[in-house]
């Protein structure tokens, strides 16, 4: 059949720009913001204005002629779409919303919503997070019948973080299972069955995880090739962002929605690809040139976030990849102090280090805001967070729950989901166990009875279904079918339906339940402010699925934090930020890099990028520690500086010795009187610390 768009290869050239992109930007951006159309791969050093340069690169598009609908912009977070296309209509001072911009998920959900009869669904199917999901992996384990303590079953976040890699990577199961969770190898014809059941019963109850986005908008492009067609043709321009995270579903999509025009541009830093565990794909971006023989490269390598002396700390270490894009970060900035490398005898010495210097860093004008403590794992961070607490010091563990997996948010969204999908599995079971006297077994039951109804909606008002709840309950699940009432009846609202959720009987539910109810209502308060603005139940459901990572702060603009506080942070945390000052620690080798990785010479490489990614999020100041003894059941075990520093040039980092006063002993005390206390301190003088502050015991 022939195309139904036809537009030009190139650009109008007879248009007169209003951005002056040869004053602000640099060389290097300019070269990309306004190049010719075709293939091309974009290699972004660490700090080179990445963002500022595809944001340029979108303006160019729209300026030289590019109808907006015709312009696909890919991010990994919904965060960096806003931030480019806001930046994009200020400079260019008109409404850039039809531009597809967004995240691979969002976009997904937005083509499969149109076509959801081709891939198997109705359009009106719940995303699941990653709890609700969990949920449905538990109910097909009961399913089995597997004694899962007998068999020392996976638990379902693992059943879960398996499957993900079968989806995304492409892999049978049982090579999954063989490469990455040998542990549990034994087991693979009983997870595969598992997996098999919670395929069919999302397909069964109308939901999609997070992977079904990405592998049923895949399989929607490749079964359907007038649909894939009608759309490669549709996106005259494809640009991707942070191409080295992609997984292998995701090249293969943006490779069907290219095929037509080939003006497909990815950006991304090679020396930054560290996510393989959630299935990204290195050879992604590394094999594009392979793929798209014609493609240009362009390099990004001016860094304006570092100093000189960080720089050549970050291309030292890096130029010894094994396989990488060649390139070598400048400074844009003027001299700095050379990064320190500072080796204590304990790790007690290295945390006592941190603060102390923090301390002294704040005195000289530096606020807590400004530095950040980086480690390869979580664990890492225990010696350092106590003694933070001992000595005042405010700090923030980028960890924990987010906003949108906080139960009570859960619960409120759960009444919302089944007016959107009355087939909602998991959230009939929330809501209905929320209810005095009704149990896994009642709601399995009740929700057996709706599912036989040609409206559960309607039917849950029966007579029938009051019969199947105890006598104890009827009360409170008439209560609910009162509650159910009015929320029919103001379903157009979804702002309207969580106030009324809000001040039912549910506001007893979260005051008895919760000794933060307060803060919980409020939450319920903000969620309700923050839903005015959609119209109907389905937008609202799939931003919030789709934006579940946000915290709480960010989904309601509110006043800015006014209080000093540090960040601890793991270093896969820590990609795409950045500090004055940064503390990376525990640099002993089997630490980082961790001793997992030893035998694998691809996971060496990615720790490699690892460390990469660390030193680079320092803005000033650099401080590289070390513990030399570890104590921990087998005594007392010596360890080894990290291969990473020992490689170093001898110039390119300041050494310090540190005096330091007796050992740092640590005690935990779990017999007074049924509380459990960290004891801290020198010699005989210990400070008691709530172990309910420590994030690491959490």
């Amino acid at each position: 059949m022939p195309h139904k768009y036809i537009l030009k290869s190139h650009f109008n050239t007879d248009n007169k720009f209003r951005i002056d992109y040869a004053t602000e930007l640099t060389a290097e951006q300019l070269a990309v913001a306004t190049a010719a159309p075709g293939p091309m791969l974009v290699i972004a050093g660490a700090g080179s204005g990445k963002t500022r340069t595809v944001t340029y690169r979108v303006a160019y598009l729209v300026e030289s002629g590019v109808p907006l609908d015709r312009i696909l912009l890919v991010t990994f977070t919904n965060k960096a779409a806003k931030e480019m296309m806001s930046r994009a209509e200020l400079l260019l001072k008109c409404d850039l919303k039809e531009i597809w911009g967004g995240t691979f998920h969002s976009l997904g959900n937005r083509m499969l919503r149109k076509h959801a009869k081709l891939a198997g669904f109705n359009s009106n199917y719940t995303i699941l997070d990653r709890a609700d999901s969990k949920e449905v992996v538990s109910a097909c384990i009961a399913e089995t019948n597997i004694d899962v303590k007998a068999t020392r079953f996976p638990k379902a976040d693992t059943l879960l973080a398996i499957f993900g890699l079968v989806v995304n990577t492409g892999r049978k199961l049982v090579d999954v299972m063989a490469f990455n969770y040998a542990q549990f190898e034994e087991l693979t014809d009983s997870i595969e069955h598992i997996f098999n059941l919670y395929q069919a019963r999302k397909k069964k109850n109308n939901m999609m995880d997070f992977d079904d986005l990405l592998y049923y908008w895949w399989k929607l492009l490749a079964d359907n090739p007038e649909v894939a067609e009608t759309y490669a043709g549709k996106f005259m321009h494809v640009l991707v962002d942070e191409y080295q995270d992609t997984n292998l579903l995701q090249a293969k999509i943006i490779n069907i929605l290219a095929v037509h025009h080939r003006n497909i541009m990815v950006v991304g830093d090679d020396s930054q690809s560290i996510y393989s565990f959630r299935g990204a794909h290195f050879k992604n971006i590394i094999n594009f040139p392979k793929v798209y023989k014609d493609a240009r490269v362009f390099k990004l390598e001016m860094n304006h976030r570092s100093t000189p002396q960080i720089i050549n700390l970050a291309n030292a270490s890096i130029s010894l990849a094994k396989e990488s894009f060649k390139k070598v970060l400048r400074a844009g900035r003027s001299e700095g102090q050379k990064p320190t490398v500072v080796p204590f005898n304990t790790v007690f010495e290295q945390a006592t280090f941190v603060a102390q210097r923090m301390l002294e860093l704040r005195e000289e004008g530096h606020s807590l805001n400004d530095m950040a403590v980086l480690y390869r794992s979580h664990y890492q961070s225990m010696e350092i967070q106590m003694e933070l607490t001992k000595r005042g010091i405010p700090f923030e563990v980028r960890s924990g729950l987010r906003f949108f997996e906080e139960a009570h948010i859960k619960d409120v969204l759960a009444h919302l989901k089944v007016f959107h999908n009355p087939y909602d599995e998991i959230s009939w079971h929330r809501i209905l166990k929320l209810l005095d006297k009704v149990g896994p077994r009642t709601a399995e039951k009740i929700f057996g009875q709706l599912m036989q109804s040609q409206n559960p909606l309607e039917a849950i008002f029966s007579e029938q279904i009051l019969k199947t709840v105890p006598k104890a309950g009827e009360r409170g699940f008439k209560n609910f079918q009162g509650l159910m009432k009015l929320l029919s009846n103001t379903k157009d609202s979804p702002a309207e339906m969580i106030r009324i959720i809000s001040e039912s009987n549910y506001q007893e539910h979260v005051k008895a339940q919760y000794n933060d109810f307060r803060e919980r209502l409020e939450d319920l308060e903000q969620l309700g402010s923050y839903a005015v603005q959609y119209k109907d139940l389905e937008e609202l459901l799939s931003n919030l699925a789709l934006v579940a990572g946000i915290e709480a702060e960010t989904v309601v603009e509110g006043e800015a934090r006014d209080s000093e506080a540090c960040v601890l942070t793991t270093v896969h945390q820590a990609k795409g930020l950045e500090w004055k000052v940064v503390f990376v620690v525990w640099l002993a080798d089997g630490r980082f890099p961790s001793h997992l990785s030893f035998t694998k010479d691809e996971e060496m490489e990615e720790e490699r990028r690892l460390f990469y990614v660390a030193v680079t999020r320092a803005k000033d100041e650099l401080f590289l520690t070390y513990p030399i003894i570890y104590s921990g059941y087998d005594g007392e075990v010596l360890m080894k500086v990290s291969r990473y520093l020992e490689e170093l040039p001898e110039n390119i980092c300041d050494k310090w010795e540190v005096e330091t006063e007796e050992d740092v002993k640590v005690e935990i005390d779990l017999s007074d009187y049924g509380h459990q206390h960290v004891h801290y301190g020198r010699d005989d003088k210990f400070e008691a610390i709530d172990i309910k502050d420590l994030d690491f015991m959490k």
